[in-house]
């Protein structure tokens, strides 16, 4: 079987979106899946691409497996979440590889600092640690990464 393409979100997909966002958000035990979680991101995903993202999906064949927002002015990798029966399968991988397409020379990303799994991997992918800030709408604390394309021992590309 083929892998799931990555191609641009449409309109209306953004539920579907919200859904891969929660369940995916939901396995990392920080927060459990609701309605009222899938509502604030249904909402979420529509002003946040009003305000820049630029939104993909990886989709297998009408399901989909992941979803990637970018906001390719300032070199922001929004959101990168994989759903739960497509974790560990290098999907993330590509998602990533396809992000560095749309941002070759430079990334920045904020990472929940209790989500182990997600900036233990960003790391190991070539992002580098710069701060941590709370963030005021969630009141978790964000870690922020940068990547930069050519930095010695950061381009892993």
């Amino acid at each position: 079987m083929p892998p799931p393409a990555i191609r641009p979100a449409r309109t209306d997909e953004y539920d579907e979106i919200a859904r891969v966002w929660m369940d995916s958000w939901a396995s990392t035990g920080l927060e459990d899946a609701s309605d009222l979680l899938l509502a604030n991101l249904r909402a979420r995903v529509s002003r946040e691409v009003e305000s820049g993202w630029s939104l993909f999906v990886a989709d297998d064949g009408g399901r989909f497996a992941a979803m990637l927002a970018l906001r390719l002015s300032d070199g922001c990798l929004g959101q990168l979440f994989v759903a739960p029966d497509y974790q560990g399968k290098g999907l993330g991988k590509r998602l990533l590889a396809f992000a560095r397409e749309r941002l070759p020379n430079e990334i920045w990303l904020r990472c929940v600092r209790e989500n182990d799994n997600a900036w233990r991997w960003y790391e190991r992918e070539g992002f580098v640690f710069e701060n941590e800030e709370i963030n005021p709408m969630t009141g978790f604390m964000m870690k922020t990464y940068r990547w930069k394309r050519n930095a010695d021992r950061f381009d892993l590309a």
